[in-house]
This record gives structure tokens, sequence and C-alpha cells, in this order.
């Protein structure tokens, strides 16, 4: 292998996996993590909650159906995550909807990544060790490994993490429904996937998406029919602005639906705390039992840190009583909490699934319903 091709994966504490550059090349930091998902890789590149992660891919063949304009889960098709590690690149794009390869697009949007590495072995690594900080490195970027180790070493970590507000849109905007509109919803972007306001103007809802940094008084402004709260990057206990605003959306009574970072969240304003997982759930395969039903449902995730608390706790709050509604069959991981009023929910995966398993879709129903009985 010449100079040239070579790319390096650099882990935290040493470990260093040695393969081909793909896509871009150059250096790029972050959080090494994996997914378990075995399609779906362009919306996983796209989701802003992978801002800051360089992403092991376990599928082992990735990019065979190439890159395409309407799969994206960003506005503006914007690949989101730090870089990109897969084990066996398809040279050529085999889909009639492919406007090109993923290669040609990661280069494009100079996302670094590196192919031709045992990924099986990173993510057994990453298992066992944990999600850690992690370095891309080719061409220009490379260097000596005690160099590569403190340019990974000195980064910022996940943990403490503010990210929300950097992915967040800029300036509001609006989705407008489908078909006759029932209901507003006030949208707050702390990483908002396209296909969420999409789910809600399937069913006759204008959603006012708004940044991150949106205050109650604009919110109360819309005088919408529902407030949600969208996934995310970052650490949930940095977010403390969006944590005020949920508390006064809470104390005028406005139902309100969250999911993944948005989950995190409305726990924050209900007092819960936070903690970062070892290696989070990432993937479209995640089991979550429902304490309310005992439905298991089958989950698109995407979370590092996640809620404390245990299956159907019930716990007293300034806005009524509350029960964690949900864990992941897997591990207990907190997957939902809501107010017994019902006035409030959220979950940690994604009903949106895109890409992923459509079991969780009723979800968005469920809001209508609890909006429909407040009107």
């Amino acid at each position: 292998m010449s100079d040239t091709d070579k790319a390096l994966l650099v882990l935290e504490d040493g470990r260093v996996f040695t393969g081909t550059t793909y896509g871009a090349v150059g250096q790029a930091l972050g959080e090494a993590v994996f997914s378990t998902g075995m399609s779906g890789y362009q919306e996983t590149l796209t989701d802003p909650s992978y801002h800051g992660q360089i992403v092991v891919a376990t599928a082992p063949q990735i990019g065979n159906t190439g890159w395409n304009h309407e799969d994206a889960e960003s506005r503006g098709d914007k690949i989101w995550v730090a870089g990109y590690a897969v084990r066996d690149p398809s040279p050529r794009a085999s889909n009639w909807r492919a406007t090109g390869t993923l290669d040609a697009e990661l280069e494009r949007q100079g996302v670094v990544g590196i192919a031709g590495i045992d990924t099986r072995a990173v993510v057994r690594h990453l298992r066992s060790r944990g999600s850690m900080k992690a370095g891309l490195f080719s061409g220009p970027a490379l260097a000596g490994l005690d160099e590569l180790l403190d340019r990974v070493r000195n980064q910022p970590g996940m943990l403490g993490s503010n990210l929300a507000g950097e992915v967040s849109t800029d300036v509001t905007y609006v989705v407008e429904p489908e078909e006759q509109q029932r209901f507003t919803v006030a949208a707050i972007d702390l990483g908002i996937k396209t296909n969420t306001p999409r789910n809600f103007a399937r069913r006759g809802i204008r959603s006012h998406v708004l940044p991150a940094s949106t205050t109650f008084d604009q919110i109360a402004d819309l005088k919408p029919d529902g407030v949600f709260l969208s996934n995310g990057p970052g650490d949930p206990a940095t977010a403390d602005h969006i944590v005020g605003v949920t508390r006064e959306v809470l104390g005028a009574g406005i139902p309100l639906f969250g999911i993944c970072f948005g989950n995190q969240i409305l726990g924050r304003a209900l007092g819960r705390s936070t903690y970062k997982m070892v290696f989070g759930h990432r993937g479209i395969n995640v089991p979550v039992i429902d304490h309310q039903t005992g439905a298991v449902a089958i989950t698109a995730q995407n979370h590092g840190f996640a809620l404390e608390g245990e299956a159907g706790e019930r716990f007293d709050t300034p806005f009524g009583e509350a029960v964690v509604s949900h864990t992941c069959a897997n591990d207990g991981v907190v997957e939902g909490i809501k107010l017994v009023s019902g006035r409030a929910f959220s979950v940690q995966y994604h009903p949106e699934a895109a890409a992923g398993p459509h079991d969780a879709n009723y979800l968005f129903d469920q809001f209508i319903d609890l909006m429909a009985g407040d009107k």
C-alpha cells in the first residue's frame, strides 16, 4: 500500500487500524461509535445526531445503492458525521435512483473516511472498551503515531459537549400539511430529521420548525396546538436553555411530544438526571418494551446518553406524577417517559424510522389524539 492510499483509524487507547482512503483525504476527529443498521447508510450519514462522531458501519458492504437526493435526513443533504469507517465499499452505485456514488459524495462534502479495515474487530473493541475519542488520518494528515495520538486525545470529549445549537436551523421555517390542516405544532430543532415534519405533514399538521435558541414567548406567539422536541447530538446536561423552555411549556399545559434528545430534555425538565452510556444504542433493530401494554417494538435508535430510571418507576414532578414508560429489552435503559396525566410524553428511539422499522410510527397519531383531546 502506498502512502497515497494509506489511511489510519487511531483510537484514544492506542489501538490503530490501517486501511485505504475513502471519501475525502485529510484528518477527522470525533468520538468513535458503531451503528448496527444493515441498511440506510445515507440516512445515518445525514442524521444531525451523529455530529461529532466517527461512525463505524457493522454492515460489511457499504455504498451499493450509491447516493441520491431523496433519502437525506438533513436539509441540503448535508453529511453530519465527523468521519466514516467501512470494510468493503462498493466501487459502483447500483440503484435507479442513484445520482452518484457514496465515495464521490463523501469527497464532495469533505468527509474523511477509511475502507478495508476489519470493522468487526473495531466494533468488538468499542463494545468492550466503550465509545472513545478517535481520529481518521490520510494524505498530508499522516504523521508518527505519538503525534496522531496527541491529536486524538487532546480533542474535546462528548461528555459536556453542547452541540444542538451547531446543528439547529438558524431561522424558522414552515412545513405545510399535505392535506387540510388540523393542527399547528412548534417543532424545536435540536437536530431534527426531515422525515419528522414529513410525518406531521401527512397527518394534516403544519410544523413551525424553530431554532434551538427559541424562547417560550416565541413559541406562545404561534399559539401552537402542541410542542415537539426533536432528536439531536451532544450531552443533554448542557442544554439548560431548552430544558427551561420545556418547563415553561409544561407549566402552560401545552401538549408535548419528544424523541431521542427530546426525551432526555423532557426527563431533565421533570427532574431526572442523565448519564453517558458505555457505547450507546445505534442501529435499526433495538427492542423496546412499553410497560403499559407489554408490547415490544423493534426501533431505530441513535443515542449515547440516557435518563436515569427503572422500568415502571413513578415519581413526583412540579407538573404532576410521571412514570418511566418504556425501557430497552436488551439492557434496561430508559426508552420513554411521560406524565401520568398524558399531557407530555417522549421516547428515546426514532418513530420517524428513517431508516428503520415502523413499529413506533403510531406515536405521531398518539400526539394527534393528545392535541385533539386538548381542543
